[in-house]
């Protein structure tokens, strides 16, 4: 980041532009230092003459070889900007030292830039430090903003949060943007002063009002989610859009979501691809994620296997777990790939390595079937367990089930009933058959009609032929609550429509014990269940 701080005022135009290039151009041929300087100014701004950088330059050098501090300073801009002369951030430096030895704030904050970045010098923290502190006690705010941002990060410092805090105030309140959005983050978080949300959208607002893109975003986020401010779809799409029309990636993949979902605006598919898209060229990994998923899906698009996997793997290549999942399904199916399990296995790893519970569970799939890698029990147990412990019903029942088996890696029937449970808690249709089972049967569990007819019910109402057939003949024989053929009819006539073996049989049972009425609405109460 380079400034330009020319020492002239612009001439007003035309011919007076004219005659001072000349009237200017006599003295510096004459030598005179601060002419050349000037000429050198005209030259790369083309008043009074044809703009040419390579002019400028040669006069920039005779007047920063005559020791003059501000053509230093502008030499080194052309140089760090390879402007008139090849880009050589040495020589930038060399150029920044001698004017900023001499003083020249402007110099001094190029000069700490470098040693901070490394560019064409050595990076070195310290000595960014004392060059930001020399251009910041000139009142420099950007090298005031920079100062701060060394004390919040202990970067060629002692970590200081109270240093962190002064040095940007100093520079916000000289309107610099960057240093209001910092002084802005520091009391939304509470680093080095109380935490303070009214002071934090203060500061965001000023910095947002000139323009400044993360402090519109941050603004906008308020808005949205009604963090310290009454919740405003309105007034966050337009600080999203603000942002978003200066290309800042999160307020544009925002933006796609706020479209995707009808958030405060119609539900629009083609916006909200739009605004996905010009996040995802940036490199916004979720963009190229929801991008790939549109091309995956058709949603908005027609489907395009290829363009899925060619986001995917943009998204999936920076480590964004849920596109990792989602081309290692693209490998386990084939879709716009040839069909590699091994691949596939690959980015479930990547995935699943940072948390993402499908990959986690998928990944235990593959080990216990052999699938892209060697059959592994014991593994297949291990993945499991990780996304069963964050709460994952699928996992948690299969983990039950790999307990379960007195040939698996570690039967366990405690374990086995207490993962069954936590599946079943959450809905799972399988681990609430079994745990009904269990219960049924006495098989690792005390046996509890109750607990039984209980979770087969659970299982039976989302469909499960086996628990509908079970509950049925829970209910006509009377185990777990009094015998009630209405209900045991009403069942068994749902498990035969499902296919359960010797339903029709037991639902006939049934209907022998029923009068008429009592048949009749039977058939009342099987109408209104679902399915």
């Amino acid at each position: 980041m380079q400034k330009y701080h020319p020492t002239e005022a612009d001439a007003s135009a035309g011919s007076t532009y004219t005659a001072e290039y000349l009237r200017v151009r006599g003295l510096a041929e004459r030598g005179v230092a601060n002419a050349q300087h000037s000429l050198g100014f005209m030259y790369f701004n083309g008043q009074g003459v044809e703009q040419s950088y390579e002019q400028a330059v040669a006069w920039y050098r005779q007047a920063a070889n005559a020791g003059l501090e501000h053509a230093q300073y502008n030499l080194g801009v052309m140089y760090q900007k390879g402007q008139g002369v090849e880009q050589d951030y040495l020589e930038a430096a060399r150029w920044y030292q001698l004017a900023a030895e001499q003083g020249y704030a402007a110099a001094q904050y190029n000069l700490g830039w470098l040693y901070a970045k490394g560019q064409g010098i050595e990076q070195d923290s310290a000595k960014a430090m004392h060059w930001f502190s020399k251009a910041a006690e000139q009142g420099d705010a950007g090298a005031q903003n920079n100062l701060g941002m060394m004390y919040d990060t202990g970067k060629g410092v002692p970590q200081d949060f109270r240093q962190a805090i002064q040095w940007y105030r100093k520079a916000a309140e000289q309107g610099y943007a960057r240093a209001q959005f910092n002084l802005g983050l520091r009391y939304d978080n509470g680093q080095g002063v109380p935490k303070d949300a009214g002071q934090a959208m203060s500061w965001f607002r000023k910095a947002a009002d000139q323009g400044y893109a993360p402090a519109q975003f941050n603004l906008a986020l308020r808005y949205d989610k009604g963090d310290g401010v009454p919740q405003d779809s309105q007034k966050a799409i337009q600080w999203y859009r603000r942002a978003a029309e200066q290309e800042h990636a999160s307020s544009q993949f925002n933006l796609g979501l706020i479209f995707d979902n009808g958030q405060g605006v119609p539900r629009d598919e083609q916006k909200a691809m739009d605004w996905y898209r010009k996040a995802a060229e940036q490199g916004h990994a979720a963009a190229q994620n929801n991008l790939g998923l549109r091309y995956d899906h058709g949603q908005g698009v027609a489907q395009d296997y290829e363009q899925a996997h060619f986001w995917y793997r943009k998204a999936a290549e920076q480590g964004f777990p849920a596109a990792q999942y989602h081309l290692a399904m693209l490998y386990d199916c084939g879709h716009g790939v040839p069909q590699d399990a091994q691949e596939a296995v690959f980015w479930y790893r990547k995935a699943a390595d940072q948390g993402h519970l499908r990959a986690q569970f998928d990944l235990g799939l593959r080990y216990e079937n052999g699938q892209g890698v060697p059959q592994d029990l014991r593994k297949a147990l291990s993945w499991y367990r990780r996304a069963a412990e964050q709460d994952y019903a699928a996992a948690q029942y299969m983990l039950g089930r790999l307990h379960d088996s007195d040939d698996g890696p570690a039967p366990d029937c405690v374990q086995a009933g207490d993962w069954y449970r936590k599946a079943a808690e959450q809905g799972h249709t399988l681990a609430q058959f079994t745990l009904a089972l269990r219960y049924d049967t006495g098989h690792g569990l005390v046996r509890d009609y109750t607990q039984a007819q209980h979770w087969y019910l659970q299982a039976a109402r989302q469909g499960h032929a086996r628990a509908q057939l079970n509950l049925g003949l829970m209910l006509l024989a009377g185990q777990g609550a009094p015998a009630d053929a209405g209900q045991a009819w009403m069942w068994l006539t749902m498990a035969e429509r499902a296919g359960a073996p010797a339903a029709a049989k037991y639902r006939q049972l049934a209907a022998a014990r029923l009068d008429p009425a009592g048949l009749a609405q039977a058939r009342e109460q099987l109408e209104m269940l679902p399915g």
